[in-house]
Order: C-alpha cells, then sequence, then structure tokens
C-alpha cells in the first residue's frame, strides 16, 4: 500500500483542531476557577459542576459514542449470520441512558457526590471501596486500551502510516488536553469529536451508497445476493444470549465512572436527568450511519472493487469493515475527511475513560482511603500523575497485548456483575453492609469466570444449562478454534446473584450481631456494631484537612462547594432524597 500524503495531512489537521480545543477549554477554567474559588482538583473532577445542556449533552454522547461504538455496529451488521438484529449497542446504550436517568441520575447528582465510589466508600467503608475500585479501573484501562488498539489497525487500512506511532500520538494529545484541562478539556473536545464523527460518516455514506458495486440495500437487507441478509435474525435456541447481552448493555452501562462524571457535573439533578435523555437519542442518532455503512459493506460485490476478489468477511478483517468501505467505495478525499471521523471518535473515548480512572484513584484511594489530609494541590498532582500513567498504561497494552478486546469483555461483565448489584443496593436498599458487599463480589466474581471466556481462551469451570461448543474457522490461517458457548443467560443470573447475596448476608448478619448471637467482637469489619469507626466513613462526620468534627457540635451552616472533603457525605439519611439539587443546597444538619 502507498504512503498517502492526503490522509496523514487530514489525520494532522483533525488532531491539531483538537489540540487546540482542549488547550482553550484549559485556560477557560483556569481562568473561571482563579476567579470564583473553589477545590482545582474538584473543577477537574466534575468541571465545577457548571457544564450546561448543550455542552453536557455532547459530552455525555461522546461517552458512548467512540471508535468501538461506530466500528462494533458496523461489524454486526455487515456480519454474515448476525446483522442488525444482533447490533445491540445503539438500543441498549440509548436504554442505559435512559434508566440512569430515570433512577439513578438524580439521586447521585443531589447527593453531591464527586465519583461513582462515594456512595460505597460511605456505606461500606474504605476497604471495600478499594475492592470495588479494581473492576471499576479494568474496565475503564481495557477500554482505552481496546480503542487505542482499533485506532491503530483503521489508520494501517487507510493511511500506510506506523501503526505504533499512529496509536502513541492519539494517546499523547489526549493525554496532554486532559493533563492541563481535566473534564472541561474532555467535554468541549468532545463538541467537536461529536461533530466530527456525525458530518464525517454522513458525508461518506453517499458516495458508497452510489458505488457501481454495491447492490440497494433495500433489497438486501431482506434477500440473498452476496451474502445472508443484513437484517438478520435471532435464532430461538440463542434467544436467552441475546436477551443476556442486551442486559449486560442496557444495566451494564450504568455503574462507569465516565457516565457518572457527567453527571455529577451537571448544574442541577434535574438537568443530570435532561443529559441522560438527550445522549439516549444522540446514541441511536449517530448509529445511523454506522448501520447504513454495514449494510453497505453486506450488498458489495468486493470482486468489483479495489479490495480484492475475498470479501473482508473472508480475510477475517469483518471488525474493519467501516474504515474499508472508507478506503475502498468513497474517493480519497471523502475517506480521508471519514478516517479524521474514526479518530476523533477513538480520542473521544480515550480521554474519558483515562480522566475517570484517575479521578476514582486520587479521589477514593489515595485521599479518602490513605490521606484525608491531602490538599487541593496534592491531590491534583497525583490526578496528573495518574492521567500519564494510566494513559500510558492503556497505549502499552494497545501496543503489546493481543487480547485487549477480550480483558476488556471481561472486565465490563464485571462491572455489570458487581458494581451494578452493588451501586443498587447503596442506594435503594435500607441496611446492606459491609458483609453483604463483600458476599455479593464473591458470588458474582466466581459464577462469572466460572462461565469462561472465549477472546481470553478462559475454560469454563461452571457449565450452565444449554452450554454447546463450537468452532470458530480463521480463514486466512485455516485455523479451527473450538470453544464453549454458554447460552443460559449466566452473565444476568450472576448479575443477580450477587445482589441477592449482598442483600441476605447484610441482613443475616446485622440480625446476628444486634441479637446478641455473635459477639460484638467478631464485628471485624466495623460494618454493624461499630458505626463511628475510622473504617466507615459516617454521614454524620465532615472530614475536613486538619481534624474532625461532630456536625452536632456546630451550628447549621451552608456547604459551599468543595468546601471540605465530605462535602459529598451529608444527607442525613442515604435514602432520602431532600430534592437539593447541589452540593450548594445541601445544608448540614444536627444530629
Amino acid at each position: 500500500m502507498a504512503f498517502h500524503a492526503e490522509g496523514l495531512v487530514a489525520i494532522v489537521i483533525f488532531y491539531l483542531m483538537i489540540l487546540f480545543v482542549g488547550i482553550w477549554a484549559a485556560w477557560k477554567n483556569k481562568s473561571s476557577g482563579g476567579a470564583e474559588g473553589g477545590d482545582r482538583s474538584e473543577r477537574i473532577m466534575v468541571g465545577g459542576r457548571d457544564i450546561g445542556l448543550f455542552v453536557g449533552g455532547f459530552t455525555m454522547t461522546a461517552t458512548w459514542v467512540g471508535g468501538g461504538y461506530i466500528n462494533g455496529t458496523a461489524e454486526y451488521v455487515y456480519l454474515p449470520g448476525f446483522g442488525l438484529a444482533w447490533a445491540q449497542a445503539p438500543f441498549g446504550y440509548a436504554l442505559s441512558l435512559v434508566v440512569g436517568g430515570l433512577f439513578f441520575a438524580k439521586p447521585m447528582r443531589s447527593r453531591g457526590y464527586v465519583t461513582m465510589l462515594d456512595p460505597f466508600q460511605q456505606i461500606y467503608g474504605k476497604r471495600m471501596g478499594g475492592l470495588l475500585f479494581i473492576p471499576a479501573l479494568m474496565g475503564e484501562i481495557f477500554w482505552s486500551a481496546a480503542i487505542l488498539s482499533a485506532l491503530g489497525a483503521t489508520l494501517s487500512v487507510i493511511v500506510d502510516i506506523n501503526i505504533n506511532m499512529a496509536v502513541v500520538i492519539s494517546a499523547l494529545i489526549a493525554i496532554f488536553y486532559t493533563l492541563v484541562g481535566g473534564l472541561y478539556s474532555v467535554a468541549y473536545t468532545d463538541v467537536v469529536q461529536l461533530f466530527c464523527i456525525f458530518i464525517g460518516l454522513w458525508i461518506s455514506v453517499p458516495f458508497a451508497l452510489s458505488h457501481p458495486a454495491v447492490s440497494d440495500i433495500t433489497v438486501t437487507a431482506k434477500e440473498v445476493i452476496y451474502q445472508s441478509p443484513w437484517l438478520g435474525n435471532i435464532d430461538p435456541k440463542d434467544k436467552w444470549l441475546w436477551a443476556d447481552n442486551f442486559c449486560l448493555l442496557m444495566l451494564g452501562g450504568i455503574p462507569w465512572q465516565v457516565y457518572f462524571q457527567r453527571v455529577l457535573s451537571a448544574s442541577s439533578a434535574t438537568y443530570a436527568q435532561v443529559l441522560s435523555f438527550i445522549a439516549a437519542f444522540g446514541c441511536l442518532v449517530m448509529a445511523v450511519p454506522s448501520v447504513l455503512i454495514g449494510a453497505i459493506g453486506a450488498s458489495t460485490d468486493w470482486n468489483q472493487t479495489s479490495y480484492g476478489a475475498l470479501p473482508p468477511k473472508d480475510m477475517d478483517q469483518s471488525d474493519m469493515i467501516l474504515p474499508i468501505v472508507l478506503q475502498h467505495l468513497c474517493p480519497s478525499y471523502i475517506s480521508f475527511f471519514g478516517l479524521g471521523a474514526v479518530s476523533a471518535a477513538v480520542m473521544s473515548s480515550a480521554d474519558s475513560s483515562i480522566l475517570s480512572a484517575s479521578s476514582m484513584f486520587a479521589r477514593n484511594i489515595y485521599q479518602l482511603a490513605f490521606r484525608q489530609s491531602a490538599s487541593d494541590t496534592e491531590i491534583v498532582w497525583v490526578m496528573r500523575c495518574t492521567i500519564f500513567v494510566f494513559g500510558a498504561l492503556a497505549t502499552a497494552m494497545a501496543l503489546l497485548t493481543g487480547s485487549v478486546y477480550g480483558l476488556w469483555y471481561l472486565s465490563s461483565d464485571l462491572v455489570y456483575i458487581i458494581i451494578f448489584p452493588q451501586l443498587l443496593s447503596v442506594l435503594f436498599v435500607k441496611g446492606t453492609n459491609t458483609y453483604g458487599s463483600v458476599a455479593g463480589y464473591v458470588f458474582g466474581l466466581l459464577l462469572r469466570i466460572g462461565g469462561g471466556e472465549p477472546y481470553l481462551k478462559l475454560p469454563p469451570f461452571i457449565y450452565y444449562p444449554g452450554w454447546v461448543t463450537q468452532e470458530k474457522i480463521h480463514h486466512v490461517t485455516g485455523d479451527v478454534e473450538y470453544f464453549v458457548q454458554q447460552r443460559f443467560p449466566f452473565k444476568t443470573m450472576s448479575m443477580l446473584a450477587s445482589f441477592l447475596a449482598n442483600v441476605a448476608f447484610s441482613y443475616m448478619t446485622k440480625y446476628l450481631f444486634e441479637s446478641g448471637m455473635w459477639s460484638h467482637k467478631y464485628d471485624f469489619l466495623d460494618a454493624v456494631v461499630s458505626k463511628h469507626s475510622d473504617e466507615i466513613m459516617d454521614k454524620d462526620t465532615l472530614v475536613s484537612n486538619h481534624d474532625n468534627i461532630i456536625l452536632s457540635e456546630i451550628t447549621p451552616v451552608r456547604q459551599s462547594l468543595g468546601a471540605s472533603l465530605a462535602g459529598t457525605f451529608i444527607n442525613s439519611e442515604i435514602l432520602s432524597d431532600d430534592g437539593a439539587s447541589s452540593p450548594e443546597d445541601l445544608v448540614i444538619k444536627h444530629d
């Protein structure tokens, strides 16, 4: 493949534009932060809680609409035997945003939390918060690595440049503007990136549709022309597998820091809900060009194109169908514009995940668990260091690990199976404690790992009802790979088992300790009888930079934004919702 100077120029222009917007947003954030005061670390994490509807709607949509979203949707629509029926991401993530907006956005935002892990540490303690940080971190890092890996492969299809160099440069740009601007830079660059994706892909679709090698996609939707119809179908024996995957997207898409970072940055709880609904609509709209490109790929006689005699599915390149369509069915100047859109999509996801991971570490691990007396400047520098470390880790995995997608699939399952039921418990179930949280964590982990993971070649040790042995043929090498497919909805079952274990063990230990059947000295987690221990962050304790002040010892005052470390832990009852829409509206109450 020849080197394409035009493509390289297009990418450079896109990257410089995004870098300029990121630096401008950082300057804007610094200027407003210096004028208004407040904790700088909190401004980096949640943007000063003044993200409006326009920027907020774009940045929340861009949280889902990234490189994996647009490439993956096109891939499943194109794949024979799957088609649109199995392209679940658009509707799954859209419903995830609707459910999140209806039930989770308001309680999280009205209580003034800073990260998703805050309520876990408030109710279950520092150690349990650290355990829950592990799957959350894995999800963010592996997701960033997966999409950076996809970027390298995409660039190699259209522009013949070194893959490693492309990945490293993209990661460095995303890390740089995230370092200097935090959520402000991420949010404003998301606006630019979403425009690039929308315009770039929609410009490409008419040219690809009008190519002589492409048949009418309305005909190929239902009839066999070059391959099976791209609408696809759901085999009755796979209906539970389909439902399991859909629940994973719909409910498992909620407990991610990238989502709650946007929710918590909204200027009010109502705005947080509206942003979720806007993003749900945005996800559906942004999926349309990807669906059309997948359909175009399934309707193309590839022998009439510059791609070659064999279609992408026979070259094991189905996952690259979107850039392949741009390269071989569109004029070069259009394909280069589309490439810039794809690159922008990747960065819009990578920067969000890196910032989310560093926010959770700096606040919930470093500050709340180890250094409660840490100054705001210290927290800012910890965030900067972890942004660089996590960004470098994701980049290294993208370049060196062949099974990065398998790692992300497994970690996203763990987010659904472990973190989602825990989030349900802390927000909506009264009386759960650390013992129940540990039990739910262990139950969910064992049941999910027991089902195996084909992408990691991890064999199952629990064979659920309906399991079958499948074969996968690698067309290029001719190798045949056998793996166990679990058709039983074991992921959702594992999630429900984790939730029930949490509730059951919480109430059981509460009864045993409070009834005197178990001595109080055995409450080694300080979860039932030792309610005011250092481990549990009591709702009535305000942690300042120097000492602990019991709220009953001070007169009621209005809480200013970021005035104290425990600004997120001041509600009198975790299940109450007093209608406060921001930390400024929350009043510290007497006992």
